[in-house]
């Protein structure tokens, strides 16, 4: 499994850097936890769930604050 898409995080703009953040954050889960079986258990778990949806996106903001960092904000 590839966890970094070209071994980069540079990206063009601000939504690809978005949209790679939450690309990263599924595959860093999916690495984690590779028994679909499992997975589908902790889904349903948070998705009927405020803070673990919270939590959840917390860790794609985080995922993006690096991608900006390394973009160098997009300056």
């Amino acid at each position: 499994m590839e966890l970094v898409p070209n071994n980069t995080l540079i990206c063009a703009t601000p939504e690809d850097g978005r949209q790679l953040a939450l690309n990263l954050a599924l595959k860093t889960s999916f690495a984690m936890q590779p028994d679909e079986h499992e997975q589908k258990i902790i889904r349903d778990s948070y998705a009927n769930n405020p803070e673990g949806l919270l939590n959840a996106t917390q860790v794609v903001a985080t995922e993006f604050a690096t991608i900006a960092a390394a973009n160098n904000y997009w300056r």
